[in-house]
């Protein structure tokens, strides 16, 4: 029997690799119209009945379809067009097919949901069910690889070009904006807009990262086995113990990598202390884990 024997490529066939990719976009497809439609009902039934804007090209759209009495569904859709292609130019063919699809049935769903009585009239709970809505939705579309406001894209490029991330690029942009919008509607309803984008940013961390939200974890210490078996027999995940060298003291070091959801953490940190206070541990957030041993083990 040969030590080395070529692998199976039956099972790695055009065809199923094929029908992976089509259901994989079928899946993708399903979620950008979900999150679409799930923002034009935040749109049209809670906030845009009770003068509540958004950040970004929304909260333009909102302010111009005030202004004009056009309907919001047609600025969502022609403000979003130079950006969109710029995405297209910029970022790939994927994402602005992705994203134009997102866009398109927001703006649609708006048109249709525009002549439908608001569905609260007070604006606490539109603002809140609002922002979650909006949130919601926003982030399934951008986990599903596109994006409903074109303010994001203008934001990757400037990163790109001066000392700003794109988190301040977009933070500074909606300061403009909610700022313009207390000029239209009021100043109150520009505060209520601030707690509605606020619930929404949140809730988009929530559905990108998900509620079981993984965490890596680096450990250096003296006992590091001690560490790394505990951790597998309390917490069932698995580690990896990778070698190291201080650099004061030029000393060998063994560290642990694991990764563990954010449930875990405090867990995590009362096994550490329990072998070593002294211990070195640094936790960052991962928003995807794919492969290897992540899964659970059963604990005995």
């Amino acid at each position: 029997m040969a030590l080395n024997q070529p692998p199976d490529l039956a099972a790695f066939t055009p065809v199923e690799h094929g029908k992976r990719s089509l259901r994989s976009t079928m899946v993708r497809t399903m979620l950008i119209v979900l999150g679409a439609i799930l923002v034009a009902v935040a749109l049209e039934l809670f906030l845009v009945p009770n003068n509540v804007t958004d950040g970004g090209i929304t909260g333009i759209s909102i302010i111009m379809s005030f202004l004009t009495g056009w309907k919001l569904g047609i600025f969502l859709f022609l403000i979003n067009i130079p950006f969109l292609v710029i995405g297209y130019k910029q970022i790939g063919k994927t994402f602005a097919l992705s994203t134009l699809l997102g866009i398109s049935v927001m703006s649609v769903g708006t048109l249709l949901l525009h002549p439908v009585a608001a569905f609260v009239n007070e604006t606490v709970l539109a603002v809140v069910f609002g922002g979650m809505f909006l949130g919601l939705g926003t982030g399934l579309v951008l986990r599903s690889g596109g994006s409903l406001d074109g303010t994001e894209i203008i934001a990757i490029l400037l990163s790109r070009r001066t000392i700003f991330s794109v988190g301040e690029i977009v933070m500074i942009i909606n300061v403009f904006i909610l700022t313009g919008a207390g000029f239209v509607f009021g100043w109150d309803r520009a505060m209520y807009s601030i707690i509605a984008y606020y619930i929404a940013t949140k809730v988009i961390d929530i559905t990108i990262d998900g509620l079981d939200q993984s965490k890596s974890v680096w450990i250096i210490s003296d006992r590091t086995y001690d560490i790394g078996n505990a951790i597998i027999s309390r917490l069932g995940r698995t580690v990896t113990y990778l070698s190291g060298e201080g650099g004061f003291s030029g000393e060998d070091k063994k560290v642990i990598f694991c990764v563990i959801t954010r449930l875990e953490e405090a867990k995590l940190k009362e096994i550490v202390n329990h072998f070593d206070e002294n211990a070195f541990m640094a936790v960052g957030n991962i928003h995807d884990v794919k492969g290897g041993r992540f899964r659970k083990r059963d604990i005995h």
